[in-house]
């Protein structure tokens, strides 16, 4: 998997075997890919690599992901549900999105247009990683299945493991687990991935390092 920033808007994230192809994501939305970035760096933002793409970075704190969807390019903002979004910019990124927000996008123009706006969520996200009033999504909002809590009466090792993990973690787990209709898929479901847990690894940590999820 790529990490660096400059590798990604060369040859992708790595993370399939299209990258540094012409078939590669980013050079489909390279053009404005390129612009947001530069909007982004004349922001002050610091900009690293985390999970195989462009991450950036105020006071200490993950702000937002710059990435290449199939369809669009997109600004993921870890905290966008509690920005003010008077021009309705951002959508959940799917149905168990909790704080997470993106703004799509695929041409220059498009950015061009919302420009004004688009700095001003990202200011407000920075002024949130200043003061640090930025939320966490939270996990019990998902309830822990059954089995989970029969696992970790019998495990508390896990139990501990599992609420050291990040609440975007945790939840991650949580949907996965309570994805599955039958106890069985459950119980093999939560088997297959105790030892993930106690590494401290999260569930899609675990789908970078060793593929699709079964």
């Amino acid at each position: 998997m790529n990490t660096s920033a400059d590798l990604y808007f060369a040859d992708g994230c790595g993370r399939c075997k299209f990258g540094g192809t012409p078939q590669c994501k980013v050079n489909t939305w390279r053009g404005a890919l390129l612009h947001m970035r530069e909007v982004l760096h004349m922001l002050g933002l610091h900009e690293t690599c985390k999970w195989g793409v462009p991450c950036y970075v105020y006071r200490d704190k993950n702000i937002l992901l710059l990435t290449a969807f199939k369809d669009h390019a997109a600004l993921n903002f870890f905290n966008g549900a509690s920005l003010t979004d008077a021009h309705n910019l951002l959508q959940k990124a799917g149905v168990h999105s909790q704080g997470g927000r993106i703004y799509r996008f695929k041409r220059v123009e498009e950015i061009n247009k919302h420009k004004p706006a688009i700095i001003k969520l990202i200011k407000e996200a920075m002024n949130q990683a200043e003061v640090g009033n930025i939320p966490l999504a939270n996990p019990a909002t998902i309830n822990l299945p059954d089995e989970l809590v029969n696992v970790f009466k019998e495990n508390p090792s896990l139990e501990k493991a599992f609420y050291a993990l990040t609440p975007g973690r945790q939840r991650a787990y949580l949907i996965y687990f309570t994805g599955a209709k039958q106890t069985a898929t459950r119980l093999a479901r939560i088997e297959k991935y105790i030892p993930q847990i106690i590494k401290g690894i999260g569930f899609h940590d675990g789908y970078k390092k060793a593929g699709r999820h079964k």
